[in-house]
């Protein structure tokens, strides 16, 4: 007879954006949200006995209720109340998974002031975290995705190896681009969220910068030691670094010297690098 062996239902997707007025200037903050709740909701599936489930609007409602009255310091802090919230009020949930990515948006600035409340977006990057909670445990992360990254030099990819349908050539200085996706799982709460993503994501960006790298690899490597060194907060990093390949253009065949000067991007297909550097 057939069984369901695991069931999680939620909302995903949940747009929020929030305007908090202070005397000086507006604050704007702009999060998506998806919330779903593991649990004993057999009964649903099975019987279409619906008696323990929070409705799927109820727990979308929730984000925007609670989003009133939450200063939404940083999205760790949301995410923990929202999974608090959720495993109170669902009591046939076993374990609340709560992640939000957030939208940096900046105050535009003029002469050197900050305007009061206009704003530019900056790139495609996301700060993201997740919070899986439970009754008697809990594990926060928190992130980095899609964040445009590039130098000109000091990348070599030299040394492979090779069969009969190799025809990449070695390089010694070639652009290293790619668009990072950074997760850390925190060893701890309480922290400062906000000054552990800072911190964490200077350490990222200065180790691309300054790395002599002999691989996409090799840098990732480093990155992830450089971020575990910044924030004694995070036990573990785990990146996620396609490729974004640059190819110098044959300018050869108009009888023009290429001097490593000119390129193509090509970001299809790419190179896709993983891994986790963990304490």
């Amino acid at each position: 007879m057939p069984t369901l062996s695991s069931n999680r239902y939620g909302k995903a997707r949940v747009r929020l954006s929030k305007i908090t007025r202070l005397e000086t200037h507006h604050v704007f903050t702009e999060y998506t949200v998806d919330a779903l709740l593991d649990g004993a909701f057999e009964a649903t599936y099975i019987d279409g006995d619906n008696k323990d489930v929070l409705p799927t609007d109820t727990i979308k409602n929730t984000v925007y209720a609670l989003a009133k009255s939450h200063s939404l310091s940083s999205p760790e802090a949301f995410a923990l109340d929202l999974s608090e919230h959720y495993l109170k009020h669902a009591p046939a949930a076993t374990q609340a998974d709560v992640s939000i990515s957030m939208r940096d948006w900046q105050r535009m600035s003029f002469a050197g002031d900050a305007h009061p409340f206009a704003y530019n977006g900056a790139s495609q990057e996301l700060r993201t975290t997740q919070v899986i909670r439970s009754k008697d445990s809990m594990a926060i992360t928190g992130g980095i995705a899609e964040l445009p990254i590039l130098k000109t030099t000091d990348s070599a990819f030299v040394g492979f190896l090779k069969d009969e349908y190799t025809v990449l050539p070695e390089e010694r200085d070639r652009i290293m681009a790619t668009k990072l996706t950074a997760t850390w799982r925190y060893n701890t709460s309480g922290v400062d969220y906000n000054h552990c993503y800072t911190i964490i994501r200077t350490a990222l960006l200065q180790c691309f910068a300054d790395h002599q790298s002999e691989s996409l690899q090799h840098t990732l490597f480093a990155m992830g030691t450089a971020a575990l060194e910044a924030c004694r907060a995070i036990e573990s990093i785990h990146m996620v670094m396609p490729n974004v390949h640059n190819f110098p253009f044959d300018l050869g065949r108009f009888g023009i010297e290429n001097k490593n000067e000119i390129f193509f991007p090509a970001d299809e297909p790419h190179g896709y690098i993983e891994g986790t550097v963990t304490r």
